[in-house]
């Protein structure tokens, strides 16, 4: 249209004349994304991103397929999740974690993933003006998704090289104005765990406080060394104030799938509920039966701790000699490393995109966790990908590494 019409209004300015602000104007896409795609352009391996190179347990994939056919099992599942698969996590959290089995009609919600969980606590529980402890490095949508609720996240640093929490510096960041302490053991991206002595300490500082907890467990299965994981659910405590978060996709390496739940006391868990009818309403009919009927094995994830344990060995072993210094790594599936040796003075979001481009190994900018940006000089790799995959990314690493050691 000519003469300044319509058809001349840019879309910007149709926007700026509709007086439409982002609710997050300084966020743009995930580096999980952005990562993801740079080695996609560039043909390199992919350690950025946590997700396994490797399919499922052949006998989930059977039971996905069999329920996809299934006459009756196409239409939306009950809004809280199916009973039988509730049922079925009642039973392994009492088993595992030696506590009395959470109700599965008042106390489990099955979620479109552990993400679509979180954002259901927190629309639930923050209202403008409440701050939520963050203790950080953290997973990028922690912010995000507390500031979508007109929430201030509190960052709370943890302390490196060992990721602790410095529970002195939680307390004094407690205000009355704390509705929540956003806690993630085994941690991503460090891996370290929380202890029972952690709980205890953190029960003692919310005691006379009305502060809930928001712990994401999420890689519950996969601690090392002997040890086991510790959740929030065995301290009693902090259980009665607490909404837990796991997922199937780290469980059974499908992440695509798409399915958590949340483990939390009736009022708790009605009031995520309110939230969860209106965002997805239900979970996809067919998965949830394929997963319950894995469930009741007990094996698959009890083996898990070893299974990764061995990845993690090897791409340690594999890393030698390559300049990059390992942190240990208690849990979860990432290791994070120092590269002062290879390149003392490069910010670690262009060293990562350097490496992608010149080494074809794909890595995570420990910046990214912080929301200031903080600067460590680490990366980030996941190691949860076949040995084969490992192997090659660590000849590509060690090819890297001898132009400058």
């Amino acid at each position: 249209m000519a003469g300044g019409g319509h058809g001349s209004i840019t879309q910007t300015a149709y926007l700026a004349r509709m007086n439409f602000p982002s609710k997050l104007p300084d966020v743009g896409t995930s580096i999980f994304s952005v990562m993801t795609q740079l080695a996609q352009d560039c043909g390199a391996i992919n350690l950025a991103q946590g997700f396994p190179d490797f399919d499922p347990p052949a006998n989930l994939t059977e039971a996905l397929v069999r329920h996809a056919r299934a006459a009756g099992q196409q239409q939306y599942a009950p809004m809280p999740g199916l009973p039988r698969l509730r049922e079925l996590i009642s039973q392994k959290t009492a088993t595992l974690y030696q506590v009395p089995a959470p109700d599965p009609a008042t106390e489990i919600t099955i979620t479109s993933g552990a993400t679509e969980g979180l954002y259901a606590v927190l629309a639930a529980t923050v209202r403008p003006g409440d701050e939520v402890l963050v203790l950080e490095p953290a997973y990028d949508l922690y912010g995000p998704a507390i500031r979508l609720q007109g929430g201030t996240p509190v960052y709370v640093p943890l302390r490196l090289p060992s990721f602790r929490p410095d529970w002195d510096q939680v307390a004094a960041s407690l205000t009355p104005r704390t509705r929540l302490i956003l806690l993630n053991t085994p941690h991503n991206p460090s891996g370290a765990v929380l202890t029972t002595q952690d709980f205890d300490t953190l029960a003692g500082l919310l005691e006379n406080t009305d502060t809930l907890v928001l712990s994401d467990e999420v890689y519950e299965h996969l601690v090392f060394d002997g040890q086991a994981h510790r959740s929030v659910l065995q301290h009693p405590a902090l259980a009665a104030r607490a909404f837990v978060l796991s997922s199937f996709g780290k469980t059974y390496h499908a992440t695509g799938w798409k399915v958590g739940y949340c483990i939390a006391p009736p009022l708790l868990t009605a009031e995520v509920r309110r939230v969860h009818q209106f965002l997805t309403f239900s979970v996809s009919t067919p998965t949830q039966h394929a997963l319950a009927d894995v469930l009741a094995d007990a094996d698959h994830y009890r083996e898990l701790p070893a299974f990764y344990q061995q990845k993690r060995d090897l791409f340690v072993e594999l890393l030698h000699g390559t300049g990059f210094e390992l942190l240990p790594a208690a849990g979860a599936y990432f290791l994070l490393a120092r590269y002062a040796a290879l390149a003392p003075h490069e910010p670690d979001t262009a060293f990562a995109q350097r490496l992608t481009r010149e080494a074809g190994v794909a890595v995570v900018p420990v910046s990214a966790f912080y929301h200031d940006g903080q600067d460590h000089g680490l990366v980030r790799f996941c190691f949860a990908k076949r040995p084969e995959t490992l192997r090659a990314a660590a000849v590509r690493l060690h090819t890297f590494s001898e132009k400058y050691i």
